[in-house]
């Protein structure tokens, strides 16, 4: 089968996929069982910067209403209610994890009035969407160009279902054409630029909306360079990290890095501005995310302090803003080092 096929089984068939079983998944010990730590689980600093954005999003669009997709634990959904306020009055969860739901609930308890959950998409979408590490769960499909020739890489399983790698030809192609002649090995994204049209099919029904999205990722010309050659797709279990998404299947989260200026193009065709792309690190920080650090204590701005540098979250994870309607406005997290010119 189509490896992206396998990533959705892998990660979303009913019971037995990573984010449908009752595994920890998140936390920041792997003794505890958790596989991996999110910027929410870091520093409550995170959540509580993103707010400031989020509160401007609400008053440009005039809107009470947040999305979020994919909660995990609800640790951004809570940073986000506490520090909004009443200017949130419905807080809308879209997560393919129904096994997540108790312990959002749990977290939530305090805001259990505004909070609700929902199986499928609204047809009208008004309102701020929020997504922290969700386009990176989206499956995607893997091209290898082997011998000057390019392929679909798949899946196959023998008898005892052991899995292995199976190769055939394809009219598919990266969207940039690839240098040199090596073997080479990526990933186009259809079904998250897919995720971005619905998006905004949704909310052109409506009176419109806005969008940010963080994740891990690269616009095009970095995404598709000759030298990322083995491709972006990445395993992680108790705390590690592997490349081999046929291992421990159900057992592991699987993720791909984001081709940020897919994502971009997917909205602009359907319909949708782009507020602006940034590193998280220039994100935060134009949110007033060190004033916030001043205050706090030594222990809570050495976390804090993860989500900035260049060598955990900073640069590696960046923002996008996405908005249809509301008229004109500035989105304050890229008033500096905005880099839309770059994708």
């Amino acid at each position: 089968m189509p490896f992206d096929q396998f990533m959705a089984l892998a990660l979303y068939e009913p019971g037995l996929g990573y984010y449908t079983n009752t595994l920890q998944k998140f936390g920041a010990m792997p003794a505890l069982g958790s596989d991996f730590v999110t910027a929410p689980l870091i520093s409550p600093l995170f959540g509580q910067t993103l707010a400031t954005q989020v509160g401007q999003a609400l008053k440009a669009m005039g809107t009470t209403e947040v999305f979020e997709f994919g909660a995990g634990t609800g640790a951004l959904a809570l940073q986000l209610l506490d520090t909004l306020g009443d200017q949130v009055q419905h807080y809308s969860i879209i997560d393919l994890s129904g096994t997540l739901r108790e312990r959002q609930a749990q977290t939530l308890a305090a805001h259990a009035h505004k909070v609700r959950w929902l199986q499928s998409w609204p047809e009208v979408m008004e309102g701020v969407v929020v997504g922290n590490e969700v386009l990176d769960a989206m499956p995607v499909k893997l091209l290898a160009r082997v011998d000057g020739v390019w392929h679909e890489r798949g899946v196959v399983a023998d008898a005892e279902q052991c899995f292995a790698w199976a190769d055939r030809p394809t009219e598919l192609r990266p969207p940039v054409d690839i240098e040199g002649e090596q073997d080479y090995l990526t990933e186009i994204h259809p079904q998250a630029e897919a995720f971005v049209a619905s998006l905004v099919e949704r909310m052109q029904a409506g009176r419109g909306g806005a969008a940010f999205f963080l994740d891990y990722g690269f616009p095009e010309a970095e995404y598709y360079h000759p030298q990322r050659h083995m491709g972006t797709v990445m395993c992680h279990h108790l705390h590690e990290a592997d490349d081999n998404p046929l291992d421990k299947v159900g057992l592991k989260d699987i993720t791909a890095h984001v081709n940020f200026t897919g994502i971009a193009v997917a909205a602009q065709n359907a319909g949708m501005d782009v507020l602006g792309y940034t590193s998280q690190a220039r994100f935060l920080l134009n949110l007033g995310l060190a004033q916030r650090m001043e205050q706090a204590s030594l222990a809570e701005r050495t976390q804090a302090a993860r989500l900035l540098n260049e060598h955990e979250m900073g640069e590696l994870f960046k923002v996008i803003g996405l908005a249809i309607g509301g008229g004109d406005w500035l989105a304050q997290g890229f008033e500096a080092g905005d880099r839309t010119h770059r994708l």
